[in-house]
């Protein structure tokens, strides 16, 4: 069952990165001193993912569209722990970074490195979220019907 818990966990916290602005994320891991010895197994690379939505999020999904994205692959000199990253766009040391973070987080050093980079950045999310959702709330209408008296 720990299993289970540490894989949710690895995604929540590959999600984030994901999703968050690429100079942020090569800011946090700068400023946390992410860069450690290690080798790569797949250098950074550009390419393309399919973007599937749903109408209403619950209709039947469809194709909406490509986007850029960069992945690359580590693993730690010192543990051996393997690292992916992918993020949007074309930053090759925004993946580094991401996947140096995926592997330091499954090492003893992973509860700093979420306090000092992922927790940042789910922060800043959902703040973005949150200032959305009031945009949106702003332009909402309310319909309503009448019955007519017969």
């Amino acid at each position: 069952m720990s299993n289970l818990g540490e894989h949710i966990e690895r995604q929540a916290w590959l999600s984030t990165m994901a999703q968050a602005s690429a100079d942020r994320l090569i800011a946090l891991c700068q400023s946390a001193g992410v860069e450690v010895p290690h080798t790569v197994l797949r250098a950074p690379e550009i390419g393309t993912v399919m973007v599937r939505g749903r109408a209403g999020a619950v209709g039947a999904a469809f194709n909406l569209g490509e986007m850029t994205v960069t992945r690359a692959s580590v693993r730690l000199t010192e543990s051996g722990a393997v690292g992916h990253g992918y993020v949007q766009g074309r930053s090759h040391e925004a993946a580094t970074y991401a996947a140096l973070v995926d592997a330091l987080c499954q090492t003893d050093q992973g509860s700093a490195l979420i306090a000092s980079v992922i927790t940042p950045l789910r922060a800043e999310k959902a703040a973005r979220e949150g200032a959305r959702a009031v945009r949106a709330a702003g332009t909402k209408v309310e319909f309503f019907t009448m019955v007519r008296g017969e």
